[in-house]
């Protein structure tokens, strides 16, 4: 395996603790479509969670098409896209908190300059920025590494296409090998281990032990090669994936 040079870091309840507040606005916006459809169907924002996580909005607003059987105008769907995205910002910098246990490893990896540090998700960049923000943690990625699957690409796209960890790793300048991936879900383990970045699959954000057992369940078959329950293991896993 070559040499580890760069970290790729997810940003929703990998990073900042963000997905529960934003599918909060994702069930609101997907009730309110299914409505006008005449769907009886609706979502709490767990329960859209449970079916989507991972996904930006864009992706969830697809998924539920194809579930549901209706079907929206690309004008519509834009429409959607973009009032989530600034109620979802909204929430975020009024309630966004880092996940436990990540900011001491960043300050340490910030310190250390061994790696380079970049942030790689499917939410749009606005909301990305603003949840790294929020946080303080926008200090440890230079701004021009943080990619958005919605948003930095020339068509948006969402996880599992590895296509955004793909443009990351052209634009940083490094081969997949040369990664290493932190992901939470299973569409962004797909989406890193197919673009052939070693990933750290991480449940430490998930609910109690049943869920996070579940979890590293999930990621294993995703591709992950080592399951990281808290962010105090983060040196163990990364030194697991370089001696492979």
């Amino acid at each position: 395996m070559p040499k580890i040079t760069q970290l790729l870091f997810d940003c929703d309840n990998t990073l900042v603790l963000s997905e529960e507040l934003a599918f909060e606005a994702c069930a609101e916006l997907s009730n309110e479509m299914l409505a006008k459809k005449n769907i009886s169907d609706r979502y709490t924002g767990p329960a859209l969670m449970t079916t989507f996580v991972g996904q930006n909005f864009r992706g969830v607003v697809t998924g539920l098409q194809q579930k549901h059987g209706f079907k929206l105008s690309d004008a519509e769907v834009d429409d959607y896209v973009n009032r989530e995205l600034g109620k979802v910002i909204e929430t975020l910098e009024a309630k966004a908190e880092p996940c436990v246990g990540v900011m001491p490893i960043l300050e340490e990896l910030g310190k250390s300059k061994k790696y380079g540090l970049a942030v790689v998700s499917s939410s749009a960049l606005s909301r990305v920025q603003a949840s790294v923000k929020k946080v303080g943690q926008d200090k440890f990625f230079p701004p021009d590494h943080i990619f958005s699957a919605a948003t930095s690409l020339p068509v948006p796209t969402t996880k599992p296409d590895p296509a955004i960890y793909l443009h990351a790793c052209k634009v940083i300048g490094k081969e997949p090998g040369e990664c290493v991936a932190v992901e939470d879900s299973k569409s962004g383990s797909l989406s890193a281990v197919r673009a052939g970045i070693p990933t750290i699959g991480y449940v430490g954000s998930y609910g109690g032990v049943i869920k996070q057992k579940e979890m590293a369940e999930v990621l294993k078959e995703a591709g992950a090669k080592v399951i990281m329950d808290d962010w105090n293991q983060f040196d163990d896993c990364l030194a697991q994936i370089e001696a492979m």
